[in-house]
């Protein structure tokens, strides 16, 4: 059975409309972003009901013929939504986005807008530790060896992103010498051409070097004298790497 938590209001007044109308054979759509959770809420309020993805048109419409309860994900990916009759059917639809707002209002008794995980901040808290224990135990890291509130929060894709880029910050902090090598080796590997490499290139060590320096130093004097190199220099490639 799909597991959901929230705390957030809005999300909160979705599950009490769902479960006030739980028993009636009436179709209901949940619209927001995508990796908002809408497919994982439908999920855990109607764990028996049978699932299909409307990305499948053929496979919906032999759903609607055998299932009396069914969610359709992904409904905007439907091209012929107005050939269906949802009589005496519970459908619970998932989509990214309203097409037809019209042919929406005549398929859909009550039709809900899942929020953005940017609005709802403790929802983000809660996934966000899910996500780190996940890595943690993933790549078998030491969970005292890194610091929870450093862990930067990406939520451009909502959930997606979260959980990518939680897992490449603790990737990183895990990385050994050899690792990185590897990374870098690859990375040229794949990418090297032209006629000027080494130059082009060149910039994958020294700009990350001397961005980490000033961070850590927080003085172009200082850093000149850890890196062995003039402050004239120095000034030249933060001006050649456009680091601010």
């Amino acid at each position: 059975m799909e597991t959901f938590f929230t705390t957030s209001d809005k999300i909160r007044h979705i599950i009490k409309s769902f479960n006030l109308t739980k028993t009636l054979f009436v179709s209901s759509i949940i619209i927001g972003d995508a990796y908002t959770g809408k497919k994982t809420l439908a999920r855990y309020l109607f764990p028996e009901a049978h699932l299909v993805s409307g990305a499948n048109q053929e496979e919906v419409q032999a759903a609607l013929e055998n299932y009396d309860e069914l969610i359709i994900s992904d409904f905007e990916k439907l091209s012929n939504q107005s050939n269906f009759d949802f009589t005496n059917k519970r459908i619970i639809a998932t989509a990214n986005y309203i097409g037809n707002a019209t042919l929406i209002d005549d398929l859909f008794a009550f039709i809900y807008t899942m929020p953005t995980l940017s609005e709802r901040p403790e929802d983000v808290n809660y996934l966000k530790n899910l996500f780190v224990k996940e890595a943690l135990s993933t790549l078998m890291i030491d969970p005292e060896s890194i610091d929870d509130n450093a862990v930067p929060l990406n939520l451009t894709m909502n959930a997606k992103s979260l959980k990518k880029h939680i897992f490449l910050h603790l990737t990183q902090l895990s990385m050994n010498e050899k690792e990185i090598e590897n990374v870098i080796f690859n990375y040229i590997m794949k990418h090297l051409d032209g006629n000027d490499g080494y130059r082009e290139y060149l910039g994958l060590y020294e700009k990350p070097l001397i961005e980490a320096g000033l961070k850590k130093y927080g003085s172009q004097l200082q850093l000149s004298q850890v890196l062995g190199i003039n402050r004239n220099t120095l000034r030249k490639k933060i001006h050649e790497h456009n680091i601010d």
